[in-house]
């Protein structure tokens, strides 16, 4: 090449030009003397033709990491040069020289930097190439696993490279367990797209950037490839555990909802997170559905990905729970809407293992969505119900479990309807949900966590069987905090937004809800209804003559002065197991429960929403865990107790008359 090039010099350059020549002749000899003493010798080839035959190249090339790896055909020869192309534009490409060749393949070891990925596989021999084909390359444990007739899927569940036995793992439909070697087998039609296992009690899985546990891997499409997928895990001591039960963010850019998701929640989340870690006991935190606000996903362009954005900020791993508006809003079904959660979270039901207590997250919405379709929102109606397919993989799911294990089951709409003042059952909110009860019939412990009210409420079917319904992160759909509104932060039953606690020691749980912003005992709110008097004049002075009646209509019985020396009590962690006691000079008051509005919420979100003659969007709850004393005198001081059934107690002295204000306690 150097040659040719020469002849486009003129004549008087050439002697100059074999001059140059001669000199890069010498400094090419002395190179390859020295790269001879360094490096690998140059490619020795018999023939530059590739005559490759028989060359099977697989769809997913299953290959241990850092390992000799082969290709299958006949005509390699040692030294062709295999090159690895990215299909993603982002990773690098790879080239590989065969270090053996036999009869049916040719040998090549993996780089230390390889990583796994789709790419294009090409074999070339001096100035010939030869394109092979296309495949994902997957690392594995063991290249070895033989396949098994029917079953689509397999692996290998270890610990540092040991098999782990009897860990169950599913892809939704069915549900198996590894064997003595932690090598597991399904028959996976992949309808989901993933495989899952159900982490062990005392081990955990890694965790990505953003704190979501890795317990789920992606399928291919197409079920007649064998996939095979291995779930490392970390052993821990997981016994004691605290997990923080995360109901409604409705995080949506709007509102300033991250500032105070921030500078609220997740400041006092971490708070609390670092005190439970310095007592020595892992915490987790379980959501329960509506992270985003799908009304909101193309307008605000915040969606399932700016949402992970935020939580990775909060000190813990996330497992996370669908809610209604985690669904995509452009589908009118109710599996194609949810095709946007299970690409950014994962499964939408699945199940873990804290401890010795059994989590299971199920979804309980049947996304309707009417009229949806790309580029359109729809009506975004939908069932609360669970579709049988969760009902038939729930099953199988519980028949691995042991009845004494506490069970867990996290969900967002609730199951059951608000329980009323008089301690009476309340139906079901869920079409199904006695179907759901009934497969829990022979297990002793059961607690279902739900949200999607904003309210807290605490149903007791029996003594094993407990709902608890806890309140929004979001509160009031973040408008109480709004800049220029009350600047507090209350959901519609007056409970302030909070989040639950779970503390499980073994198989003992307790369990309490936490105030954003305030300290552990607050767990109730008073109220001197003698100074209870909701009216335009005083909140919501603005409002123009054609919504001054709407004053009157969304302050229900406070629109009218009381003074008959009445004092009302929120109890938003009240179930029948609490005692409310009210002492006044000594002599007990008689405690009623009743069903009442919050009053604080009242003039905190629907006044200052009709303070700008807009009509407000969400109601106040009538809720029953309120009570009733009446005092004997205006000004008298009350002493109220309230024990939660742990033996917890919190109290106040209340002087009165107390001041009724947006910052009130």
């Amino acid at each position: 090449m150097l040659l040719k090039k020469a002849f486009h010099f003129s004549q008087k350059a050439r002697p100059h030009y074999f001059f140059l020549l001669l000199i890069l002749l010498i400094f090419s000899a002395c190179r390859k003397e020295v790269s001879t003493a360094t490096e690998v010798p140059p490619p020795t080839v018999e023939s530059s033709k590739l005559e490759l035959g028989d060359v099977r190249i697989p769809q997913v090339w299953d290959v241990v990491k850092e390992s000799t790896t082969q290709i299958l055909g006949k005509g390699f020869q040692i030294n062709d040069e295999v090159t690895l192309e990215p299909l993603d534009g982002l990773t690098k490409s790879f080239s590989i020289r065969i270090t053996e060749v036999q009869a049916t393949h040719a040998l090549l070891k993996l780089p230390i930097d390889f990583v796994q990925g789709r790419y294009n596989v090409s074999v070339s021999r001096g100035d010939a190439k030869q394109t092979l084909g296309t495949s994902s390359f997957n690392f594995v444990l063991r290249a070895d696993i033989p396949d098994m007739d029917g079953k689509t899927v397999k692996g290998v569940v270890h610990v540092d490279g040991k098999g782990l036995s009897n860990v169950v793992v599913s892809d939704g439909y069915d549900v198996t367990t590894t064997n003595q070697d932690g090598v597991y087998y399904l028959a996976s039609n992949k309808r989901t797209g993933y495989v899952f296992v159900s982490i062990p009690g005392n081990y955990e899985m890694a965790s990505t950037s953003q704190n979501l546990p890795l317990f789920y891997k992606y399928l291919n499409a197409n079920p007649t490839i064998v996939d095979t997928r291995d779930f490392e895990l970390k052993p821990v001591n997981n016994e004691n555990h605290v997990v923080l039960s995360l109901a409604d963010m409705h995080l949506a850019n709007r509102n300033d909802d991250l500032s105070q998701f921030q500078n609220g929640f997740i400041a006092d989340a971490n708070q609390q997170i670092a005190k439970i870690q310095s007592e020595g006991k892992k915490v987790y935190a379980l959501t329960l559905g509506d992270l985003t606000w799908e009304t909101y996903w193309y307008s605000n362009s915040f969606m399932l990905p700016e949402y992970v954005k935020e939580i990775s900020k909060l000190n813990a791993p996330v497992f996370n729970t669908i809610g209604n508006h985690d669904n995509d809003p452009y589908f009118a079904s109710d599996w194609l809407s949810e095709n946007a959660y299970r690409r950014i979270l994962g499964p939408t039901y699945y199940s873990f293992n804290i401890g010795q207590v059994h989590y299971i997250v199920l979804d309980n919405i049947e996304y309707i969505n009417s009229g949806g379709v790309n580029g359109s929102i729809g009506s975004r109606n939908y069932n609360a119900k669970l579709v049988e397919q969760q009902i038939d993989w729930l099953k199988k799911d519980l028949a691995t479990v042991n009845t004494s294990t506490p069970i867990i089951l996290a969900t967002h709409i609730q199951l059951h309807n608000a329980p009323s003042s008089n301690g009476s059952l309340p139906g079901f909110r869920m079409s199904n949900g006695q179907q759901l009860v009934d497969l829990f019939a022979g297990f002793e412990q059961v607690h279902v966590l739900t949200g999607h009210t904003h309210i807290n409420n605490n149903i007791v079917r029996n003594e094993r069987f407990m709902e608890h319904n806890t309140a929004a992160i979001c509160a009031t759909w973040w408008w109480t905090g709004r800049n220029g509104y009350a600047n507090n932060h209350i959901a519609p039953d007056g409970s302030p937004g909070g989040y639950g606690i779970w503390d499980m020691t073994g198989k003992v749980l307790k369990w309490r809800y936490k105030a954003i912003g305030y300290d552990d005992n607050y767990q109730f709110r008073s109220y001197d209804l003698n100074n209870v008097h909701i009216t335009s004049e005083k909140y919501a002075p603005n409002v123009n003559e054609e919504n001054k009646r709407l004053v009157t209509q969304y302050a229900f019985d406070f629109a009218k002065e009381n003074k008959s020396n009445e004092v009302l009590i929120n109890v938003w962690g009240y179930d029948p197991k609490w005692t409310i006691s009210v002492t006044e000079q000594g002599t007990p008051l008689a405690v009623q429960r009743v069903t009442s509005y919050d009053p604080l919420h009242i003039i905190s979100y629907a006044m200052k929403r009709i303070n700008v003659n807009a009509v407000p969007t969400f109601d106040s709850s009538n809720s029953s865990h309120m009570f009733k004393v009446k005092a004997s005198s205006a000004t008298s001081t009350l002493q109220i107790r309230v024990t939660d059934r742990f033996g917890n107690s919190y109290s106040e002295q209340m002087e009165r008359p107390k001041a009724f204000n947006y910052a009130m306690r």
